[in-house]
């Protein structure tokens, strides 16, 4: 969520930086209901004070023992209170129409945010990697699982539809081994606190990441439930282990790492990726969150990235990455760097990780603040945190990776070196 009292006092901040995403905020529209819900405010506030004048001068009249004057004046109290009740009801309804206001407006892009208007605007940073030319035409990964019998989309098919998958045998394997390969990497390397969260959320939880309003369609909602949804990232859970806390300055920055399934209904996506494990209703993600002060903010993004990194390069896996342009950007993201691996079955590089600074975007939508320890006890100020998210990383699209880069003209995989020992020794998988 933006900051409202920026948007009240200087709009044109907000509307410039806006428009840079292409999306126009009614200034006008904003500015009516300000301007309401003042007015009931002020109301509210002098008919509030009029009642407990009225409510005292009552005191002291049944104290005189005027008691006429007493039922005159408690009269008037009772009008007073059925008034403030139709403006507490009023008022609630103005700050409600500006709640819904903020919450569908997307975040700023920072200022190193190229502009543009679609993914082929966005900026190249740097690669990683020289993808290889193999003898052989190489196969995608879903020719290789099916021939190697680890891949079956037509079971999945009959057990939930399409976009889903059944893994067997060391192909199953090797997705868990990326999983815990990952895991111990960023909790022995990196420092994460590892979290095992729940992979169904509540909708308060979704709002204050931003999920919804705006990406409802995108959810797998529970029928039994009006408020319970499948997780779409381990991002919605972590970061709500700080939803109305202040965090302590000394304990931050905070970084914390889970591994879960992700669930999406894929709604935008018609007709894209239809076939094999890009684009799935399930998937496995390991994501990275961090917690830290704002100046450290966009230090911490470079951090986070280079930590997806380093699990693409442990795996030889070539890769580049791109600042997305504010065309690309997500809804909550002030600043984005995709990943892309090298995917030899389709000639091209796909998106294996997006590495996020939402600033205080998510922070004011959680209520989630921080102040020093040493200031608790004198009532300073405190302040919104900002928060980093990252997918380190999609574990069916890093399976895909290692599938097509590692493939032999035989059809069979190799194993990485450094996944081997979480396969007991095995460095050949074949059908």
């Amino acid at each position: 969520m933006l900051d409202i009292k920026t948007l009240r006092h200087h709009p044109e901040q907000m509307v410039s930086g806006l428009a840079r995403r292409g999306f126009t905020f009614d200034v006008s529209a904003f500015r009516t209901l300000e301007q309401q819900r003042k007015s009931l405010q002020t109301e509210t506030e002098q008919l509030q004070a009029q009642r407990n004048q009225q409510s005292k001068a009552i005191g002291q009249a049944r104290a005189q023992q005027r008691e006429a004057e007493a039922q005159k004046l408690t009269v008037e109290v009772q009008q007073i209170k059925e008034k403030l009740h139709q403006l507490d009801h009023a008022l609630k309804k103005v700050q409600s129409e500006i709640q819904q206001m903020m919450l569908n407006l997307p975040n700023l892009p920072a200022d190193s945010v190229p502009s543009g208007h679609n993914e082929a605007d966005n900026q190249w940073v740097r690669s990683w990697g020289e993808p290889e030319n193999p003898a052989f035409p190489p196969q995608d990964h879903v020719v290789l699982g099916e021939q190697l019998g680890g891949l079956n989309f037509a079971q999945a098919n009959v057990i939930a539809g399409s976009r889903f998958v059944v893994m067997h045998g060391a192909l199953a394997r090797l997705h868990r081994a990326l999983v815990q390969f990952m895991l111990d990497v960023h909790i022995q390397e990196h420092a994460y606190h590892e979290v095992y969260v729940p992979y169904i959320v509540n909708a308060a939880s979704l709002k204050g990441t931003g999920q919804l309003p705006k990406f409802a369609e995108e959810l797998f909602h529970l029928d039994f439930s009006r408020d319970f949804y499948l997780t779409p990232t381990a991002e919605v859970p972590l970061m709500n282990l700080v939803r109305d806390q202040m965090i302590a300055t000394e304990d931050m920055p905070v970084k914390l790492v889970a591994h879960t399934p992700c669930f999406r209904s894929e709604a935008g996506s018609y007709g894209r990726d239809t076939q094999g494990m890009i684009r799935q209703h399930q998937f496995d993600k390991v994501e990275l969150v961090q917690l830290v002060q704002p100046e450290h903010s966009y230090q911490a993004l470079e951090e986070l990235t280079q930590h997806a990194e380093v699990i693409l390069q442990k795996l030889e896996l070539p890769y580049r990455v791109m600042n997305l342009c504010t065309g690309d950007l997500g809804f909550g993201a002030a600043k984005t760097y995709d990943i892309e691996v090298w995917l030899p079955g389709q000639q091209a590089y796909r998106e294996i990780s997006s590495c996020s600074n939402t600033e205080a975007f998510q922070a004011r939508r959680l209520n989630a603040r921080y102040r020093s320890k040493s200031d608790s006890s004198s009532g300073n100020n405190s302040a919104w945190l900002h928060s980093l998210n990252g997918s380190a990383l999609a574990v069916g699209r890093t399976l895909i990776a290692v599938m097509e880069n590692y493939q032999t003209e035989s059809g069979a995989i190799r194993v990485p070196a450094i996944l081997q020992p979480y396969m007991d020794g095995l460095d050949m998988i074949t059908a």
